[in-house]
């Protein structure tokens, strides 16, 4: 007897954040096989992240999604509470406000604070850093468990993953998409779900899709020993003018330089130029000796033009779906963009908790 092929409803390309949080949403209403280059899903900017749940990480148009998000993060215990402080010094005062101004009305809960309190919460800070904007609900979020319960959940509702299967060639005939791996295996789906992330472009040049414009840029994280040891109750400190990042991780630091370098996509690795920057940005904020550098990673942000993520159809082909360009904000607003994605591609109603985000401001035709 000759076994049949299926043709899957979604065929998922990528099994990072974005690829297993919509395969879980979508899964158990629709039939869904996942595509993973690598041997393992999330093995690059999933798996190489420094994730924080921090409100205005990625500016005011992605608060809606990180609020929304929020919820079922908390409740699922991926989240724990540190706080977050963007720091300046007296020549940054203007930044400060700004920074204030632009999230006024977002629901981001900010304030301005002063050297005494920054200094109760950063042991060790030089005195040039004078001012600050508190954020209390900034969490870590534990990015491995998310990612797993995800894959676990799209298992568990019938979605398959298919891992060494990296995209060579696709083609639609009759309203069915052939996907050939370079190994020469084949999928069949009715749609396909562009969650390719560093490589979201080229897996649309290959559909016969035009390019959205998806910049992958390199960032350097250095996992450090210091002297003293950092407090586990700071909280993470971000540059107001964007040069560094760090917070305190199982008794080490966890450092950038909040690189953003071009790069074709690729297995990115750090440069021992960034992280000598690192240091030398940390050095200038506190007075802790830097005795190790345990670790050191690089991992792939990518961005369209206008540093919004890209949901929905492609508008020359309706069975052409994007659901890429999350930047550094993809893990914190994946429940809330997995879920309305879902509802659009099921023709749902949207949910009634997400109906406020207006989506038509990561729409695939905004650069036609």
């Amino acid at each position: 007897m000759t076994k049949t092929t299926p043709i899957y409803d979604f065929a998922i390309v990528g099994a990072g954040m974005a690829g297993a949080s919509l395969a879980a949403e979508l899964a158990g209403s629709a039939t869904v096989a996942m595509l993973e280059a690598e041997d393992q899903a999330g093995y690059h900017a999933t798996g190489r992240s420094a994730a924080f749940w921090e409100e205005c990480y990625g500016g005011p148009d992605i608060v809606p999604l990180t609020l929304a998000s929020g919820p079922f993060l908390n409740d699922g215990g991926f989240l724990t509470r540190r706080g977050a402080l963007y720091i300046g010094r007296d020549e940054d005062s203007a930044q400060l406000d700004h920074f204030l101004e632009r999230f006024e009305g977002t629901g981001a809960s900010i304030s301005r604070v002063e050297q005494a309190e920054i200094a109760a919460k950063i042991p060790g800070l030089r005195p040039q850093w004078t001012g600050a904007i508190w954020e209390p609900a900034c969490a870590d979020i534990d990015v491995g468990s998310l990612h797993a319960h995800y894959l676990s959940a799209a298992a568990r509702a019938g979605a398959v993953l298919k891992t060494r299967f990296r995209v060579a060639s696709l083609a639609m005939t009759n309203g069915v998409w052939t996907i050939t791996s370079e190994a020469g295996s084949v999928i069949s789906a009715r749609r396909i779900i562009n969650a390719a992330g560093a490589w979201a472009d080229q897996i649309a040049g290959l559909a016969g899709c035009e390019p959205a414009g998806i910049s992958p840029l390199r960032r350097t994280v250095v996992q450090l020993r210091t002297n003293p040891q950092p407090s586990s109750e700071m909280p993470l400190v971000l540059d107001v003018s964007g040069r560094f990042y760090f917070k305190p991780e199982a008794g080490r630091v966890w450092l950038s330089p909040h690189d953003e370098t071009p790069s074709e996509p690729c297995d990115a690795a750090p440069e021992e130029l960034a992280v000598a920057e690192a240091i030398e940005r940390l050095q200038s904020v506190v007075d802790w000796n830097v005795t190790t550098v345990e670790r050191k990673w690089a991992g792939l942000r990518s961005f369209t033009p206008d540093r919004l993520p890209i949901y929905g159809a492609d508008q020359h082909n309706s069975d052409f779906i994007w659901f890429a360009g999350q930047g550094g904000f993809g893990i914190q607003t994946a429940p809330a963009a997995a879920r309305l994605m879902a509802a659009r591609l099921l023709g749902n109603e949207t949910p009634d908790d997400l109906a406020a985000i207006d989506v038509t401001k990561y729409a695939a035709d905004r650069f036609g």
